[in-house]
C-alpha cells in the first residue's frame, strides 16, 4: 500500500506519493513509480529497498540534480501551475529475493534560502510470488508387507516445493474430488494443545481393534439368524457380557465350528471409508513454502486395488492446476535376472528383480528365502531387491529360490532355480594339486626305501 507525506511552509511545499503495485509473477518486469508535486526546485531522488525488516536500507538508483541534467527517467506535465514530477525504476525478471518494502526519498530546495533543502518520502511493498516447481506423491512408511487378516492404515503424502505463498493441496479419487476430515496430530508433551476441539483431531483407530465393528461383522456372519459372539483368537472361548444377569446355560456356550473361521478376516470393510487429511508447512531458506498434504484411511485391499488417486495444486501463480497422479496396485509376475546366466562353481551369482508385468505403487518389499533351507551364508532370508551367492559351491546345483514381492495391497511369489555348471579352471588347479601330493608321496616311499636298504647292507 502506497504512503505519502506533504511538507507545508510559506515558501513551498513537496508532496511524495508512489503507486500500489498488484502482486507480480518470478520472472516479470515490475516498474515502480514515485510521483511526486512541488513548488519547489528539485535537489535529489533516491530509491531504497529495505531489508531485515526495516533495519537496513539498500540504495538502488539516485539522481543528483546538481551533477545531472538527464530528466528522462522522469515525467513532467503542468497542473495549476504546479509542477508534477513522476520517477520510475524497473526490475527486470523479478526474483523472490526481490520481495519486501522499497522507499522514494524526494529533496527540494526551500524557495526562501535556495539552500536548505526539505525532504519528503513515499513506500511501496513489491509482493513477489512463485509458482511450486514440484509434486509429487509418495506412500508413507514403505516398503511395507502385505497383512491378509489385519485392516491397515494407509497414507498417501502429496509434496509441493518451490511455491510463494503456500499453495492449495487437494485429493482426488477416480477424478472426483475426496471428502476428507481435517485431522491434527496429537501435540507432543510439552506442546500446547490449541488444536483441540478441532472435527477428526483423534488417532486413527483400526478396525480390526474396534470391538463395535467386530461385532457389526460377525454378526453379518450369522446365517442361522442368532445373535452372533465376539470370540478372540482363541476359538475355544466366548465373549463375556458385561451385563449381570443368570449364567447362560451349558447349551448357549456352545460354538458353532461354523460362525468363525480362522481364514476369515474378523472385519468388514466400508466401500466409502473415512479419509483423514492434514497439511504440514516447511518455510525454506529461499521464502518459499513446502507443503505436504497426507491423505490416510483404512485401506481396502479389494476396493483400493487399481484406484486413481491424484494430488492436485492451485497457487495464484497458476493458470491451471499442477497435478501428480498414482494408481495403486498389488505386485504381480516380477521378473527375475540371474548373472552369470551360465554359472560355474566359485562363480558370484546375483539373483535381482528386473522387472514387473504391471507398474506397481507404493514400492514393493522383496524377501529372498531358499526353498527347502537356508541361503548360503546360513540367515533363513534377506530382504532387497538383489540376492548375492558369494563363490557358490557344487551343492547348490538345482536349488530353488524364491522372491516375495508385496506391499500392502497384496503379494506374489516367483522362483528360480539355480544351475551351477563344472568350471575347468577348478578342476585342473585341484587334479594339479592331488597330482603334486601324489608325486610327494611317491618320493617319500622311494627315499625310505633307500633308507631300508642303507641299512641292511651295513648289518
Amino acid at each position: 500500500m502506497s504512503n505519502s507525506l506533504c511538507l507545508s511552509c510559506l515558501t513551498g511545499y513537496l508532496t511524495v506519493t508512489i503507486e500500489p503495485i498488484p502482486p507480480v509473477i518470478v520472472g516479470e518486469t515490475v516498474t515502480l513509480k514515485c510521483n511526486f508535486k512541488t513548488d519547489g526546485r528539485l535537489r535529489e531522488i533516491v530509491w531504497f529497498r529495505v531489508t531485515d525488516g526495516g533495519t537496513l536500507k539498500q540504495k538502488i538508483f539516485t539522481y543528483d540534480a546538481m551533477f545531472n541534467t538527464n530528466y528522462s527517467h522522469m515525467e513532467d506535465y503542468r497542473r495549476r501551475e504546479d509542477l508534477v514530477y513522476q520517477s520510475t525504476v524497473r526490475l527486470p525478471e523479478v526474483r523472490i529475493s526481490d520481495n519486501g518494502p522499497y522507499e522514494c526519498h524526494v529533496g527540494i530546495y526551500d524557495r526562501a534560502t535556495r539552500e536548505k533543502v526539505v525532504l519528503a518520502s513515499g513506500n511501496v511493498f513489491l509482493n513477489v510470488m512463485a509458482p511450486p516447481k514440484a509434486i509429487s506423491v509418495i506412500a508413507a512408511d514403505t516398503p511395507a508387507p502385505f497383512s491378509r487378516y489385519q485392516a491397515q492404515n494407509f497414507t498417501l503424502v502429496c509434496i509441493v516445493s518451490g511455491g510463494k505463498p503456500e499453495p492449495t493441496v487437494y485429493f482426488k479419487r477416480d477424478g472426483e474430488p475426496i471428502d476428507v476430515i481435517p485431522y491434527l496430530q496429537e501435540p507432543a508433551a510439552g506442546e500446547s494443545g490449541g488444536s483441540a476441539g478441532v472435527r477428526g483431531a483423534r488417532p486413527l483407530i483400526s478396525r480390526d481393534l474396534d470391538d463395535t465393528k467386530m461385532q457389526r461383522s460377525l454378526s453379518l456372519l450369522d446365517l442361522d439368524g442368532k445373535p452372533a459372539r465376539l470370540y478372540t483368537d482363541s476359538p475355544g472361548r466366548g465373549f463375556t457380557p458385561r451385563a449381570r444377569g443368570p449364567e447362560p446355560s451349558p447349551s448357549a456356550e456352545s460354538i458353532p465350528e461354523t460362525v468363525v473361521s480362522r481364514e476369515f478376516p474378523r472385519w468388514v470393510q466400508s466401500s466409502d471409508p473415512l479419509y483423514y487429511f492434514s497439511t504440514l508447512h516447511l518455510p525454506q531458506s529461499d521464502g518459499t513454502v513446502e507443503v505436504r498434504a497426507m491423505l490416510t484411511w483404512t485401506l481396502n485391499t479389494q476396493l483400493d486395488n487399481d484406484a486413481l488417486f491424484s494430488c492436485e495444486v492451485k497457487h495464484s501463480a497458476l493458470s491451471m492446476p499442477m497435478q501428480a497422479e498414482v494408481t495403486l496396485a498389488a505386485p504381480k509376475g516380477p521378473k527375475l535376472r540371474m548373472s552369470p546366466s551360465r554359472a560355474r562353481v566359485g562363480d558370484t551369482v546375483r539373483i535381482a528383480v528386473h522387472g514387473f508385468q504391471n507398474e506397481v505403487f507404493p514400492e514393493p518389499l522383496f524377501t529372498w528365502t531358499r526353498v527347502g533351507g537356508r541361503l548360503l551364508d546360513g540367515s533363513p532370508e534377506r530382504d532387497g531387491r538383489e540376492l548375492v551367492l558369494e563363490r557358490v559351491p557344487a551343492e547348490l546345483n538345482g536349488s530353488m529360490y524364491r522372491c516375495t514381492a508385496q506391499n500392502p495391497l497384496g503379494s506374489t511369489d516367483t522362483h528360480t532355480r539355480l544351475i551351477v555348471f563344472e568350471n575347468p579352471s577348478i578342476m585342473k588347479h585341484t587334479q594339479n594339486q592331488n597330482n603334486a601330493a601324489s608325486r610327494k608321496d611317491v618320493l617319500g616311499l622311494t627315499v625310505t626305501a633307500l633308507i631300508l636298504t642303507v641299512t641292511v647292507e651295513l648289518t
